[in-house]
């Protein structure tokens, strides 16, 4: 088996991360369950479209193939769980499934960020709120199947059409 990253790679002492591509998305339509059984409230958002690219990948994300269903914890964390299709160049479809977490670094920033996304408000900085995820890829074995046999970890910046998240690779 060969590595798709050539090192410095990571060891006990030193965890290596590598970039592996910027994802951005547009997801204009936004449904939402209030007041589940479990205290919080359901959010959905659809793909419409987007791209990525990075030193060995780039094309699109496949419009109406998924999206994600964060749940709103009441203490004002939104859990999310995306899954939805990206489109190679090459034409080969890799799944992007993602779960991570988005939380306001002070109390008022998550109300900041709703009121931005939603009602037209101001924008929110970045280091103002904490958007990680936890991505893992389902590809046909070949040319990409390397997204299936590492770890990755996701920074995410939140836009008013959707969201930018830059992955990067555990070597």
């Amino acid at each position: 088996m060969t590595d798709a990253f050539t090192g410095p790679f990571s060891t006990l002492d030193n965890p290596r991360l590598e970039f592996v591509m910027e994802v951005r998305l547009t997801f204009p339509r936004v449904q939402m369950i209030n007041n589940t059984p479990w205290g919080g409230n359901r959010g959905a958002v659809y793909v419409e479209s987007g791209t990525f690219e990075g030193p060995r990948l780039r094309g699109k994300a496949v419009p109406g193939s998924g999206g994600d269903y964060a749940f709103f914890r009441p203490d004002d964390v939104a859990v999310f769980d995306a899954r939805y299709m990206l489109e190679e160049e090459d034409g080969t479809l890799i799944l992007l499934n993602n779960k991570g977490f988005l939380w306001g670094r002070k109390p008022e920033t998550m109300e900041r960020i709703r009121d931005w996304a939603f009602r037209g408000g101001a924008p929110v900085e970045q280091q103002e709120y904490y958007l990680r995820g936890q991505p893992s890829f389902e590809t046909p074995v070949g040319k990409h199947d390397w997204l299936t046999k590492h770890v990755f970890i996701g920074v995410g910046e939140r836009h008013v059409e959707g969201n930018v998240l830059r992955y990067y690779a555990l070597t």
